[in-house]
């Protein structure tokens, strides 16, 4: 949500704020449809167990590949997110490389109430595709505790306090730990994954529900034991640099 607040800003800073607004609602809202038209059928039309081999499943794909970036970007190996030059990058882009000049016309743009092409689907793209992420999150967790409403109100929330929080900080993005924050997303994801794979292929988990405290200190342990190993063993020669990097990457 922070990556596509970067871009909605720079939207909207560039090419005028009613369109950047305008694309960002209705990405919302599609993927809102979405979560609504594929959430619900998974709850009541796919068998429990089956569910949560598939949910867990996903959840893995989405958990291991955040936690493999995030011990790459601690390890050294992968350029740290810099969304002070991602936004600087995306201004560039879309004003022809002048960032005073696109700042002017995005406060005409605001004050004249003009519709903006390329600002609504640049918004619209950055909100969707980072979304689609969140989609898949809540889709899995909620339809495989049965408790959709309460995943989607939660994601709701976070995007009302990332959108407040960058209504009044939006140029200190690069303060966010982002790094840390997907370091912890991975390792829950990564053991929410196992959790139900293992409930789904028919795994009596020694302490229900509490094992899940188990797997969590066990993958935090083994990233943390791969950040050591990859710093001593793989020396990257650029691991004191900072870029910017793609959208979702």
């Amino acid at each position: 949500m922070v990556e596509a607040l970067t871009i909605v800003v720079a939207s909207g800073v560039s090419r005028g704020w009613r369109s950047a607004i305008e694309g960002t609602v209705v990405a919302v809202v599609t993927l809102a449809v979405i979560v609504l038209a594929v959430g619900i059928p998974l709850i009541h039309l796919v068998p429990l167990d089956a569910l949560r081999v598939v949910v867990g499943g996903l959840l893995l794909v989405l958990g291991l590949n955040w936690l493999r970036k995030a011990v790459l970007r601690s390890s050294g190996h992968k350029a740290i997110h810099d969304e002070d030059a991602i936004y600087a990058k995306t201004i560039a882009e879309l004003s022809g490389g002048s960032s005073g000049a696109s700042a002017s016309s995005g406060e005409k743009g605001w004050r004249a109430g003009r519709r903006d092409a390329t600002g609504f689907v640049v918004a619209f793209k950055g909100v969707f595709l980072e979304g689609l992420e969140v989609v898949m999150i809540v889709i899995t967790l909620g339809s495989s505790s049965n408790h959709l409403g309460l995943a989607a109100v939660a994601a709701a929330a976070a995007v009302v306090v990332v959108g407040s929080v960058g209504a009044l900080v939006a140029r200190q993005l690069s303060e966010v730990p982002e790094n840390s924050l997907k370091m912890g997303v991975g390792i829950m994801l990564t053991s929410f994954g196992v959790f139900w794979v293992g409930e789904g292929s028919g795994i009596a988990w020694p302490g229900s529900d509490l094992f899940l405290l188990a797997l969590v200190a066990l993958f935090a342990a083994s990233a943390a034991v791969l950040i050591q190993v990859m710093r001593r063993a793989l020396p990257s020669p650029d691991a004191s640099r900072t870029v910017s990097e793609p959208v979702g990457s």
